[in-house]
């Protein structure tokens, strides 16, 4: 089995924990609902990438694995869902491994597709941050990319990171693996040390 497409199915599954565990602390929904914001956690980003460079079917419709890596994240977050909330950086932890795997795997799926390096980061930023969109937009949440934490920038260094280790012939895993390093390094200092970029305007 290929290191990608272990990464894509545990990336999947951490954002269906993420999902749920926002769900469910947000408006106490049911099984459906905790399932169906995992669901769209998981899979939104990889959706519209694949949309976007006209892959067809979806990565999840053609393998049903995706879709048992969803149930089991999503029953773990159940399982274990007191735990979980003890936890205070849990949320954080599985966000922040779900959007470093799906960067990686998001850009190198543009990169197979034939587009320019410009555009395979992008795919890859998408991939990584749409999901997360989502889950904020249906659980009455203000988008994490509007948020002051560091975050779809994280993304877009490791996916430039991947490429650059790419086109000098890096082994392929560690291609992977430092991207993937690299946005959780910079997740974390930015949330310990309150790291922001710059406003757009200045406050009047």
């Amino acid at each position: 089995m290929q290191v990608q497409y272990i990464l894509e199915l545990l990336g999947t599954g951490f954002f269906a924990i993420s999902g749920a565990l926002v769900a469910n602390q947000k408006s106490k929904p049911d099984w459906f609902g905790v399932t169906f914001i995992g669901f769209i956690t998981s899979i939104g980003g990889g959706s519209i990438r694949d949309m976007l460079l006209g892959v067809y079917p979806l990565v999840w419709v053609k393998d049903p694995n995706f879709i048992y890596a969803i149930i089991i994240g999503i029953g773990l977050s159940s399982i274990f869902f007191k735990s979980l909330l003890k936890l205070r950086k849990t949320f954080f932890l599985f966000d922040s491994l779900g959007i470093a795997m799906f960067t990686i795997i998001g850009t190198e799926k543009a990169m197979q597709h034939h587009v320019s390096p410009v555009i395979a980061a992008i795919m890859g930023m998408f991939s990584a941050v749409m999901g997360g969109v989502l889950r904020d937009v249906l659980t009455n949440e203000v988008p994490v990319i509007f948020r002051k934490e560091i975050y779809a920038t994280a993304c877009l260094a490791g996916a430039i990171a991947y490429l650059l280790l790419d086109h000098f012939g890096a082994d392929k895993n560690i291609c992977m693996f430092v991207p993937i390093g690299l946005i959780l390094a910079i997740r974390i200092v930015a949330v310990k040390f309150d790291l922001s970029l710059p406003k757009f305007t200045k406050e009047a």
